[in-house]
Parts: C-alpha cells; sequence; structure tokens
C-alpha cells in the first residue's frame, strides 16, 4: 500500500476496520519512510503495528522510476518481488502503471467496499465523507457511482 491512502485511512481513524480485513498489509520501506517524515512533518499517521514494512532487494525498473514517486513506484516493485497479485494505490498514474505491468489494484475505497462486504462497516457513505474532510479527492462520479453500487446515492 502506498502512503497516500495510508495517510488518508489513517487520519479518517479507518485503521481499525482496515486491519480486520482478510489482507496481508505490506509496505516497502520508502512508504514507511515516507510516513515517518510526514509523522515529523505534523501528520498524524505513523506505520501501523498490524502492517510489514519490507526491504526490496533489487532496483527499481527504469520504466518505474520515472513518471511515479519513490513510494509508488516501491510499492508497484515489491509487489512484482513478493510475486503479490495487487497492490493498494489510489493516484491514478500509480494505478495505471501497476495494470500495465499485471497487478491489481485496490485503494481507499476498495478496502472500504469490502469493510461492506463483510460487515465492518455499516455504512460507506459517513467513511466517504471522513476520507473527504482527511485530505482524500476522489471524482465526483466516482463518488456516485460507489455510493450508488451500496445503495446510498444521494
Amino acid at each position: 500500500m502506498d502512503t497516500g491512502p495510508l495517510i488518508s485511512l489513517g487520519r479518517a481513524d479507518a485503521f481499525g476496520w482496515v486491519r480486520q480485513l482478510p489482507f496481508h498489509f505490506l509496505i516497502p520501506e520508502a512508504v514507511a519512510n515516507e510516513l515517518t517524515v510526514g509523522r515529523e512533518a505534523g501528520y498524524p499517521v505513523s506505520v501501523p503495528d498490524w502492517i510489514e514494512v519490507r526491504s526490496l532487494t533489487g532496483r527499481l525498473p527504469l520504466n518505474l522510476t520515472t513518471p511515479l514517486g519513490a513510494g509508488e513506484s516501491a510499492v508497484i516493485s515489491l509487489a512484482l518481488q513478493e510475486d503479490l497479485t495487487t497492490v493498494g494505490l489510489d493516484e491514478w498514474r500509480s494505478r495505471r502503471a501497476a495494470l500495465a505491468v499485471g497487478l491489481r489494484v485496490t485503494g481507499s475505497l476498495g478496502l472500504l467496499g469490502r469493510a461492506k462486504h463483510l460487515g465492518l462497516v455499516h455504512q460507506v457513505r459517513p467513511w466517504v465523507e471522513r476520507l473527504d474532510k482527511a485530505g482524500a479527492w476522489y471524482d465526483p462520479g466516482l463518488i456516485q457511482k460507489f455510493l450508488a453500487a451500496f445503495g446510498e446515492a444521494q
């Protein structure tokens, strides 16, 4: 998972249900470092103890270092290194890069949808609003489709 979704979910106080999802959360050192720097700058999110931090064993592929940030590139590289199938990214460029190398992508909303299906949250709308207040930005059309999929459209 990348820094952006972790910060948004952490600021929205969503880690309670996120940690209950049936996933093993793994981040590269680059993301852990970004969270540490952010914490020192005043962001209230650090690496939760239920997330495993792993090192990359090789160099980042050249095509993953240019258009993406260090954390995003490291997330994709770690997934490839560890033979993972899914990565947690919210930013569209990183999502496209992950899809281009054959990975499945989920983000904050995908995790929220899974939490709803599993009964970890009763409604998605309050969490979408919390994520919005926490600084996450989503396309309004995407939000409407997401809410409609859960019967919570306006």
